[in-house]
């Protein structure tokens, strides 16, 4: 029987986390005036009831003007706390942690959907609020050539924007997540103040490494102020966007906001310019999770690894290795929502159907006591090939219950 690091608990603070696995925060461009709508119930609960350790919520914004497009969800008035609630809720009661990202799109604001194109949205009365959606940055420096620069925040409205987080965050503890991400890479507000290329201020939260830090700083100090200290506090983080932010200075600041109070540092890359996948390292299975293995040498932090991570050998090997506390699927739990129990299937751990509801689990164990030699379709192409040539089927495992292994 398999004895899996990935399928190990995790403790952080007063939170059990069953495995390893996370599943990542992924945008569904499907909100409505701010609220989720029906969509994000199923999107969410299928992941929960899949088996993943961790769920999180797609990054919630924590201003209005914070949008990056029509479709997002909010959090910055307290009329959002019943409705997340229900998301917090449907996440929990299945078996996963709950949790939620917060983050502010700065200039990446006011855009279209990937799906279309994302083009810098024009003024029209089904957006009745246009004036308020502002484009805001640390600094008046345009997302690409040839669109209109953002507005640079004033000083006051920086302490304003940390203040957003914060009460956030109140929200957020109100409507029972129990992890929150501050979200600080991929190019959105706090990556913008991070980088020298998009940051010119001159005040203290421009220039020096120390000052452009400073708002994430006084951040997470703020939300450590006012979220449960017995629930941990993650972010994420671009360890190298290809544009002058390198390993060395998220090591730095990760050091920093390991003593202010976070709690696992989420190692992405790229996005300052373009998309997330647009950092210099080419892509190949896991091709970030270098990121994460030096932040946690530097650091001392807990890290969470991403980028396609596809295969459970591979994620076990991730955690055995050491390069990383947990593992985010991101795609591939869209491909297959149940990616979770399948890798314990995989990696031969025990009672694997554990991982569901106990009305997903019922049927799933009858099946594999009746036909024991079953082939799931997730196995190798083909495997089950036989049935269909009136051969008996096959599988490669067989875990001690006569449970899939």
């Amino acid at each position: 029987m398999s004895r899996s690091l990935l399928f190990s608990p995790f403790d952080i603070r007063g939170v059990r986390v069953r495995n390893r696995v996370v599943v990542s925060p992924m945008w569904q461009y499907a909100g409505r005036n701010g609220f989720p709508t029906d969509w994000h119930l199923m999107h969410l609960g299928r992941f929960a009831d899949g088996g993943a350790g961790i769920v999180f919520q797609e990054g919630t914004t924590v201003e209005r003007r914070g949008c990056g497009t029509r479709g997002d969800v909010g959090i910055w008035d307290d009329d959002f706390v019943a409705p997340l609630q229900r998301l917090a809720s449907v996440i929990s009661d299945n078996g996963s942690v709950s949790a939620i990202q917060l983050m502010h799109a700065g200039r990446k604001a006011r855009m279209s959907t990937p799906m279309e194109g994302r083009k810098p949205l024009e003024r029209s009365p089904e957006i009745p609020d246009w004036d308020e959606w502002e484009i805001v940055a640390p600094s008046a420096v345009p997302l690409r050539e040839g669109l209109a620069a953002p507005r640079a925040l004033a000083l006051h409205e920086v302490e304003q924007v940390v203040q957003s987080f914060v009460d956030a965050t109140a929200r957020a503890a109100r409507a029972g997540y129990q992890v929150v991400e501050l979200h600080a890479g991929h190019g959105y507000l706090l990556h913008q103040f991070l980088s020298p290329v998009t940051n010119r201020r001159t005040d203290r939260y421009g220039g020096s490494l120390e000052n452009r830090s400073r708002i994430l700083q006084e951040i997470v100090e703020g939300v450590r102020a006012v979220w449960p200290q017995d629930r941990p506090v993650f972010v994420r983080m671009s360890a190298a966007d290809g544009s002058g932010w390198g390993i060395e200075d998220t090591i730095t600041v990760g050091r920093r906001l390991l003593a202010a109070g976070v709690d696992v540092i989420d190692c992405s890359s790229g996005g300052l310019v373009g998309s997330p996948m647009d950092a210099a390292t080419p892509l190949s299975y896991g091709y970030q999770v270098q990121y994460a293995s030096e932040v946690r040498r530097g650091t001392g932090a807990p890290t969470m690894a991403v980028g396609l991570i596809v295969h459970p050998e591979h994620a076990e090997r991730i955690i055995a290795e050491g390069h990383a506390d947990l593992v985010a699927v991101g795609r591939e739990v869209l491909y297959n929502p149940n990616w979770p129990i399948d890798a314990a299937v995989k990696l031969g751990v025990e009672d694997p159907f554990s991982l569901a509801s106990h009305r997903t689990a019922y049927w799933l164990r009858r099946r594999a006591e009746s036909v024991p030699d079953l082939v799931p379709s997730t196995f190798l192409p083909g495997a089950g090939s036989g049935v269909l040539e009136g051969r008996g089927p096959r599988r490669p495992h067989r875990s001690r219950r006569g449970d899939p292994a």
